[in-house]
């Protein structure tokens, strides 16, 4: 098996595989999650603050024997009316008969529990292998299957059904999975999982068709309690769908309307959508102006005020993630932290920079809303960064205050580098 390759289907199941799946009668999602990202594919472009391409043919045709060379060409993957097209085609490229297209969320977005969905039209032919999937954002460091890999769906040749699949290592590859119900693959699904710390329960519509037991590692399940990056791929032949006959339809296109991922209310951002040594200005959603230090001064000491955006180092912030899950934002200009003066906790306190020392009063949940914008919460505090009487003007100072969810609180979070 090669890295970053579709999971090989090769049929050999453990017996131990028995007690990790936990199977229960045809359930609906019922879950109650926030949404935390999406692409809804409304653009005029493939968003590359989302997605990123795989090139080429992989390895052994990235573990399988897969015949298509995949590309970033709008021929093979493009936005084309609120869809993201993912099309197969048969002509000569690189070496290979067939062109697809493989994109990946890797080192852009990544996630931990919740629900994952997207919503989609296949199309069907002998030797297509279409997928929407996950795996483990640190297959990059231990390899597959020890990364985890979670197929939310799989489509092979004529079926009417898709299939749910997970595999990791149990002292070698280890997998369990299954078909879905029938359906009409040709027709928009919502495809998606339920992900929690003790199951990932597989779904079409609405509809339960599968469920894993991942409670406390049961099975050296360990890779499913950590961050997975989001995939979607056409492949065309391979081990497990055979190749393309005479009867295949090529061009063959795969329709993404989009895809979503929802979490438990107040969960932080994935790690990939706050990038730790990433540079952001803060755009504050009332008022549109930067959060600023006052003067571009760099004693420690110096407040913290809303400012028209002007692109100067006194508007450009450093967030680093600390080890627990917090974040500390690093001024460019005068390279000291974002600070609640005298660690106060009462509201109205003022914010300002300050050494970098790692304490509560320097350390930032920075946690989504449900409009996209931003709250940070100072950790000591567990009061929002906050604009002074919801002001607009240059030079309004920043505090903290009770997290009420206004725009005065909320920020728009944009990365320079």
């Amino acid at each position: 098996m090669n890295r970053l390759f579709k999971g090989a289907k090769s049929f050999v199941f453990l017996t131990v595989l028995a007690l990790v799946a936990t199977l229960f009668p045809i359930s609906t999602a019922n879950a109650a999650y926030n949404l935390v990202w999406s692409d809804e594919f409304n653009g005029s472009s493939i968003d590359t603050n989302n997605w990123t391409f795989e090139i080429g043919t992989g390895s052994g045709g990235w573990g399988n024997n897969e015949l298509e060379y995949y590309t970033n060409r709008p021929e093979n993957a493009r936005i084309e009316n609120g869809n993201l097209v993912i099309e197969a085609r048969k002509e000569s490229y690189g070496g290979m008969n067939y062109t697809s297209a493989r994109l990946k969320t890797q080192g852009k977005k990544s996630f931990k529990y919740g629900r994952i969905e997207a919503r989609i039209k296949l199309p069907k032919g002998q030797g297509l292998w279409p997928a929407f999937w996950t795996l483990g954002a640190d297959i990059g460091t231990v390899g597959w299957p020890k990364s985890g890999e979670i197929d939310i769906m799989e489509h092979v040749n004529n079926e009417n059904n898709t299939h749910g699949y997970i595999h990791w290592d149990a002292n070698g590859h280890a997998s369990y999975g299954g078909p879905s119900h029938t359906i009409d693959v040709t027709q928009y699904h919502v495809y998606s999982i339920e992900w929690t710390p003790s199951a990932i329960k597989w779904f079409i519509d609405g509809v339960q068709f599968k469920e894993a037991n991942i409670e406390n590692n049961i099975n050296s399940t360990e890779e499913f309690h950590k961050e997975h990056f989001i995939l979607l791929n056409m492949a065309v032949g391979g081990n497990w769908p055979g190749s393309p006959d005479a009867s295949t339809v090529f061009p063959a296109k795969m329709f993404v309307d989009y895809v979503r991922v929802y979490q438990d209310g107040g969960t932080p951002p994935p790690s990939g959508d706050i990038v730790s040594g990433g540079t952001y200005k803060l755009i504050n959603v009332n008022s549109g102006k930067a959060l600023d230090v006052a003067s571009a001064g760099t004693a420690p000491g110096t407040n913290v005020q809303i400012w028209t955006d002007n692109g100067t180092g006194a508007q450009k912030w450093t967030i680093y993630r600390n080890a627990d899950g917090s974040y500390k934002l690093i001024n460019v200009n005068s390279a000291l932290a974002l600070d609640v003066a005298g660690s106060g906790t009462a509201d109205g306190t003022n914010v300002q920079v300050w050494t970098d020392l790692g304490n509560g009063a320097q350390k930032w949940n920075i946690i989504r809303n449900a409009d996209g914008s931003y709250k940070l919460i100072n950790v000591n505090s567990g009061k929002a960064l906050d604009v002074a009487s919801s002001g607009t003007a240059d030079g309004t100072n920043v505090q903290i205050w009770t997290d009420n969810g206004t725009g005065a609180q909320k920020w728009n979070l944009i990365r320079l580098q």
